[in-house]
């Protein structure tokens, strides 16, 4: 790979898709700590890269997926994780994934996150993105999917439309925030949220 200074460079630009175990809105996003029911941060997260590269490996038109599992706060560290990544995925693009996604190349938002979790596993699966606006769902054929929908109007039960605006979020900075339901599991982690947090957003990341 091409280095600048002492580490390769990467970006990445695509949109992400964001199911945790959190209320609406996610807690960690607002005060650095979950508002799910036992403080835990369960989620599973994919990506769909759009364009991108580490060094000279090309990452653009990739899709993977994390499932991530934090008994607390994600900054209090002592996570898991398993990534999801297609079989047509090379040897040198998930090379380059894995260094990019534990921060070892440093840049926003892995630098930060990388460290807080235990890669456990790394599974290849078929990964399909469906659906318009948030009634999105993410799978990965045999570990499972995340099924995204509007937040309700609870008199009406009409879609109710939520865009949050986060100007210093190191993740995202603009999400369209639903209810999504999810069910994952591979290699010994098995995590699910019921209407809870959906955030779909776009991420423009990168070391440079």
């Amino acid at each position: 790979m091409a280095t600048t200074g002492t580490a390769t460079r990467w970006s990445l630009k695509g949109q992400g898709y964001e199911f945790c175990n959190c209320d609406f809105g996610c807690g960690c996003n607002f005060g650095g700590f979950p508002n799910s029911a036992d403080g835990s941060c369960r989620a599973f997260v994919g990506v769909d890269i759009q364009g991108g590269s580490c060094g000279d490996v090309n990452l653009s038109g990739l899709k993977c997926a994390a499932i991530l599992d934090w008994p607390k706060a994600i900054h209090e560290g002592h996570g898991q994780c398993v990534f999801v990544v297609e079989p047509a995925t090379t040897d040198k693009q998930i090379e380059a994934l894995a260094q990019i996604f534990t921060g070892k190349l440093g840049g926003m938002p892995w630098e930060l996150l990388g460290p807080t979790f235990e890669v456990k596993g790394l599974v290849k699966s078929k990964i399909t993105i469906e659906g318009q606006g948030l009634k999105k769902v993410f799978k990965a054929e045999g570990v499972g999917e995340g099924r995204g929908d509007n937040l309700k109007n609870p008199v009406t039960g009409e879609d109710h439309r939520v865009n949050i605006d986060l100007p210093d979020g190191f993740i995202w900075k603009k999400g369209e925030c639903g209810q999504g339901t999810f069910h994952v599991k591979a290699s010994g982690i098995e995590l699910s949220g019921n209407k809870s947090n959906w955030i779909l957003y776009p991420f423009d990341w990168s070391n440079g």
